[in-house]
């Protein structure tokens, strides 16, 4: 893993919508872009939820190379950041070990979710471009992109579950002294090697650890310190 390699996984962590770009079955030799909610899992790999019947499914199961462009708005896009993971997606035959990870972040998608035909892709890395702002562009290899598998992933349902029941008062002492913002609601709901998120009222906010971490235990003592900062 590299510093540009985890520049470049944090922008993609922060963001739950992308464009995915398929090469086109019904016009054979074109693009074809959609719309492409996703989460990351703890590696860093991208992880959508598609029907069976869509056009970019088709796409993907007769040509599985893809690129997902993630880019948080911006009023002047072009100088933005922005990553775009080009790669190879894979149907995954379970959708219930990562469903209440992503049903957390996009709960509008609970129908979808129970619906026989959508399934979960994941995309596989092949080069990730990394553009950090005007003139820092760079091509990243997987890996010094990704993060190798660790136990946090299988305990990060327990710690979220913790957080919210015994711990909201930290949450929101979290949002207000990181990003200055005072919520009544508050959730988190999800945590990887990178940080966390919570949802406060009707936001989604990113919280960064300073190094990554890699189970239960790093994640109590980085949320520990960021409560003693936030009563510093």
């Amino acid at each position: 893993m590299s510093e540009l390699g985890a520049e470049a996984r944090r922008l993609a962590r922060a963001q739950q919508q992308a464009v995915l770009s398929t090469l086109s079955l019904r016009l054979e030799g074109y693009p074809f872009g959609s719309v492409a909610p996703f989460v990351l899992d703890h590696a860093g790999r991208p992880v959508i939820l598609i029907s069976d019947l869509a056009e970019h499914t088709r796409n993907l199961t007769a040509d599985p190379r893809c690129s997902l462009i993630v880019q948080p708005f911006s009023p002047d896009m072009q100088t933005a950041g922005r990553v775009t993971v080009a790669g190879r997606a894979e149907r995954l035959p379970d959708k219930d070990a990562l469903g209440p990870r992503y049903l957390r972040y996009h709960p509008q998608a609970q129908d979808y979710f129970a619906m026989h035909d959508f399934a979960f892709w994941r995309i596989e890395p092949v080069r990730i471009r990394y553009i950090g702002g005007f003139g820092r562009i760079h091509w990243i290899e997987p890996e010094a992109y990704l993060l190798p598998e660790g136990a946090l992933a299988d305990q990060e349902a327990d710690i979220v579950a913790h957080m919210n029941a015994d711990h909201p008062h930290n949450l929101r002492d979290y949002c207000r002294h990181v990003h200055g913002v005072a919520t009544e609601a508050v959730e988190m709901v999800g945590i990887d090697p990178d940080g966390f998120d919570v949802r406060a009222d009707d936001r989604l906010l990113r919280f960064d650890f300073p190094a990554p971490i890699a189970d239960a235990q790093g994640a109590r003592a980085a949320l520990v310190e960021l409560a003693r900062r936030c009563r510093a």
